[in-house]
């Protein structure tokens, strides 16, 4: 039997688009049909572009027929974050005070994969303000997990990741500041990735904490295997996109096969010392490092220091206005309830947050009482402290790497599996695993491993307010996808992605991987 198009990873139907074995407008119909049946359920788009797909679909394809070929994304549906702008349409970021917004050109990302040959099907939902772990907000509404609808895909690039594992879209662009790309990637069982800083184009690319550049946001692309990844880098011309963002590096992309993995020192772990990972992900870590020294890595323990002073200088940096610009953003608009404690403390004066987190400290919730003391205005010269200890932290990194002769690292991806709707609340220590990446610029990619075992969904639950609530996560976790994270140095994406492509390799046998696309 002929496989549906929406079934096929985006490198399988690139193929069959250049073998003439199916046209563009066959590609784009089917996942057209594919939306209208599962998104009603998901709720993974905030547009979708019928008429329009179908119009640039029916041009590739002449195009073709007349000799014509872009790249390997020629005719190739995809997707991106409603956070990219497109002409005459709003960026709202989920906040309803931006829906007057309109763009008045697009953005550099949305040009170059029209320019690559791609037929755009329409933008993914994420979260209010893209600042927390599900993509819900008062205008779109709440994207559900493919694996489980009681169940977040994760956020804030949470429909991209939703559409892709559901076969709604082969290939999608997100955006990541803490963790945006790869967690929603991890909870959906799909593969992501963000790239060194600037190895991408941001203009055009939204943002609420505008001029906020301590940590600053990645896009990178979120499909169902490494392959489409490279598809993606691939399709991405270095120079043109210079051109059009100067802050790009015009670097030319390595493809898969370029980076020999057979050799490479790699690191593992899974405690990080923020919150304890869940049983499911410490095993999923054990079964990557089983494949990747069966692939001829060298693997040895490897533990980046301090994560918890890091987590305090990363949010001491992203807070530093004091919230002026959530509150300024917000003020006409329904505040979501993972964004109400955070405004709230916006609200109150220095002196009682400072007692607040005295008090949380005295009563032995030492995360809570450090991010409390963390966060707030800061002047000019406090704020460059934190820059410099963010940027002092990333050199001595590398110092340790240097030192212990790490190329590369694997970890978590996130502390649990995917979160019921609703408890990323307060869950923001949760997301170590992939914002301490943001913080230090490292190009980091997910790649599914496992499922959660019956057997791995019980905790013995801590004192500290986030390992309560991964308890409860662990609870209702039985079934869903697990990943780990694969990160390597600056500038060496490539190195990276070989080594996701790896791993990816050694779990194809195993009978717990996630299969995607899934039918909810």
């Amino acid at each position: 039997m002929t496989e549906a198009p929406w079934s096929l990873s985006a490198s399988a139907l690139s193929a069959r688009l250049a073998a003439g074995d199916l046209t563009s407008r066959d590609a784009v119909d089917a996942h057209l049909a594919r939306i209208a049946t599962l998104d009603p359920s998901l709720r993974a788009f905030t547009q979708v572009f019928s008429a329009e797909a179908r119009a640039d679909a029916d041009a590739r394809d002449e195009e073709r027929r007349n000799g014509f070929v872009r790249g390997p994304l020629h005719g190739l549906p995809v997707t991106i974050k409603e956070c990219f702008d497109l002409v005459g349409l709003p960026t709202t970021m989920g906040v309803r005070g931006r829906l007057d917004h309109r763009a008045t050109r697009d953005a550099v990302m949305a040009t170059l994969l029209r320019e690559a040959g791609a037929v755009i099907l329409g933008r993914t939902n994420l979260s209010q303000t893209m600042l927390f772990s599900e993509s819900r907000n008062p205008i779109y509404g709440q994207t559900a997990n493919p694996f489980s609808l009681a169940h977040s895909s994760g956020g804030s690039s949470g429909g991209e990741a939703s559409a892709v594992a559901a076969g709604m879209s082969p290939l999608g662009v997100g955006t990541d500041i803490g963790g945006s790309i790869r967690a929603p990637a991890a909870f959906c069982g799909v593969v992501g990735f963000k790239p060194t800083l600037d190895r991408l184009p941001s203009r055009g690319q939204g943002t609420i904490l505008r001029g906020q550049e301590g940590v600053r946001s990645m896009c990178g692309p979120v499909a169902r295997t490494v392959a489409d990844v490279d598809l993606f880098f691939r399709s991405m011309d270095p120079q043109r996109m210079n051109a059009l963002d100067p802050r790009v590096a015009p670097l030319p992309w390595a493809p898969l096969g370029s980076v020999e993995v057979r050799g490479l020192r790699v690191g593992w772990y899974t405690d990080d010392g923020v919150v304890p990972v869940s049983a499911a992900i410490a095993r999923a870590v054990g079964v990557a490092r089983d494949a990747l020294a069966a692939a001829g890595c060298e693997l040895v323990a490897f533990t980046p220091p301090d994560v918890p002073t890091l987590f305090d200088e990363y949010l001491a940096a992203m807070s530093a206005d004091g919230g002026a610009g959530l509150l300024d953003a917000l003020r006409h608009d329904p505040v979501d309830p993972t964004l109400a404690p955070m405004l709230r403390l916006a609200r109150v004066p220095d002196s009682v947050r400072r007692a607040l987190a005295g008090a949380a400290l005295a009563a032995g919730q030492t995360t809570l009482g450090r991010m409390l003391q963390s966060m707030g205005a800061k002047d000019v010269r406090a704020y460059w402290r934190h820059i410099d200890a963010l940027r002092t932290y990333r050199l001595d990194l590398l110092d340790r790497m240097d030192a212990a002769g790490i190329d590369a690292l694997i970890g978590p991806a996130f502390a649990t599996p995917a979160l019921p709707h609703g408890l990323s609340k307060n869950f923001t220590a949760a997301a170590t695993p992939t914002l301490l990446w943001n913080a230090v610029q490292f190009p980091a990619g997910v790649v599914p491993v496992t499922r959660v075992q019956t057997g791995e969904t019980k905790r013995t639950p801590g004192k500290a307010l986030a390992e309560r609530i991964a308890t409860k996560v662990d609870a209702q976790s039985a079934g869903l996808p697990v990943a780990v994270q694969v990160v390597s140095r600056p500038w060496k994406d490539e190195t990276a992605v070989a080594l996701m492509a790896a791993l990816e390799a050694g779990l194809l046998g195993r009978g717990d991987l996630p299969r995607t696309p899934v039918t909810p």
